[in-house]
């Protein structure tokens, strides 16, 4: 289970069973494994969904539940606690948002694929501290809290996207009660140091499936479920469930998520052929990203500085941290089958256009944290003072 845990070992399952669900889908296997992921479970009349359905609606909620309960610890008592510590990330964020959405509306304008503007928006955490944690020894704590919390306050825009944008036909009922169920699930979370813990936690997973199911009916994303109980959830409790569900969220839930969605069939076609949504998510991941997250991480990082103070990252350290910013998997994937969930065609471009873009920036972004960590352990190797931003600074102190 520990293995399950570190930054590394994880990303190498996630991009495994990617690797593998690509294979599938332009082998002979393909026709089988589309007939298994369409088969039916479920209660008829009730929940009777596929397989596909129950891994990407189902235990990406559980995946969802995590992220939030990561996000409430850090806007509550880590990274994100305060306005000051939020500013520079967030700012950061915008540009790594931004800037993917201009350089994919500049290949898609005019096309049916504009409304995929939302995909190259998110980065996938657990991938980039994954690759930041194989290459980057000997880097600066502060790289690593950077990349962190601008990835969490990216997570935040992505469930913003798909609560709002992908979101029709609202049933306003099953919403209410799917709203009283979260409320509910907070008050229970709160008595779980009493004598009674276990009946409380038994009847905590009864209101959450409770919750899940309602807001499946609804008609919102069922994924937004999680977000919603993981942010309700007392802070100790939450944080003892989500160290529970880790390993089974990076070794099931993502692999599974990331096999499924990478069943997409490599059109036979020239490049020239491949629609815009491929070559918007293509280009926007690895290299909007890239000049995004750097240069407005630039800005930032400089913002309110005092006057002859040395910045709190190098300017290389934020290109790193923008080449990990455009690894976008996990999100991406469930964006890209969101947007284009009409149109089978652009969907699966779309899909292949993610999982290219991450590619090449996992490749960028190797090669800049390789270089910059090389740079680091140099400099200690010498002797010469190793870089020091505030954390390291209040660490000595």
């Amino acid at each position: 289970m520990s293995l399950l845990r570190s930054d590394r070992f994880p990303a190498v399952v996630l991009l495994a069973a990617a690797a593998i669900g690509l294979v599938v889908a332009n082998t002979g296997a393909h026709d089988a494994v589309d007939v298994a992921m369409h088969v039916h479970l479920g209660i008829p009349g009730l929940f009777d969904l596929s397989i596909e359905h129950w891994i990407k609606d189902g235990l990406l909620a559980v995946f969802f539940f995590v992220v939030a309960v990561e996000l409430q610890f850090e806007l509550t008592s880590g990274e994100l606690n305060s306005a000051r510590k939020a500013t520079q990330p967030a700012i950061a964020a915008a540009g790594g948002i931004l800037v993917p959405i201009l350089v994919f509306v500049l290949f898609a304008a005019g096309t049916d694929s504009v409304s995929g503007w939302p995909v190259p928006t998110a980065t996938d955490i657990a991938f980039a501290l994954g690759v930041l944690a194989v290459f980057g020894r000997g880097l600066p704590p502060a790289l690593r809290i950077f990349l962190l919390a601008l990835a969490i306050l990216d997570d935040i825009v992505g469930i913003v996207f798909i609560a709002v944008l992908f979101t029709t036909g609202v049933n306003v009922g099953m919403l209410a009660l799917a709203a009283v169920g979260v409320v509910v699930f907070g008050i229970l979370s709160r008595q779980l140091d009493t004598r009674a813990r276990r009946p409380i936690a038994v009847a905590l997973v009864v209101v959450a499936v409770l919750t899940w199911a309602f807001v499946y009916a609804s008609g919102v994303h069922a994924t937004i479920a999680g977000v919603a109980l993981g942010l309700a959830m007392a802070q100790q409790p939450a944080l003892r469930a989500r160290h529970a569900l880790e390993p089974w969220v990076n070794g099931l839930v993502l692999p599974l998520f990331a096999f499924s969605a990478a069943l997409v069939a490599i059109p036979a076609v020239s490049p020239s052929q491949l629609q815009p949504a491929f070559w918007g998510i293509a280009v926007a991941l690895p290299l909007g990203k890239l000049v995004g997250i750097s240069l407005f991480g630039w800005v930032a990082l400089r913002l309110g500085r005092e006057k002859g103070a040395a910045p709190p990252l190098p300017f290389a350290d934020l290109l790193a941290a923008g080449a990990l910013g455009g690894i976008g998997f996990t999100v991406s994937l469930l964006l890209g089958e969101l947007a284009f969930a009409g149109d089978a065609l652009l969907r699966d471009e779309a899909i292949l256009g993610v999982l290219a873009g991450s590619v090449v920036a996992l490749v960028m972004a190797s090669v800049l944290v390789s270089v910059r960590a090389a740079h680091y352990r140099r400099r200690a190797r010498s002797g010469e003072p190793a870089f020091q931003g505030p954390i390291e600074k209040e660490a000595q102190a």
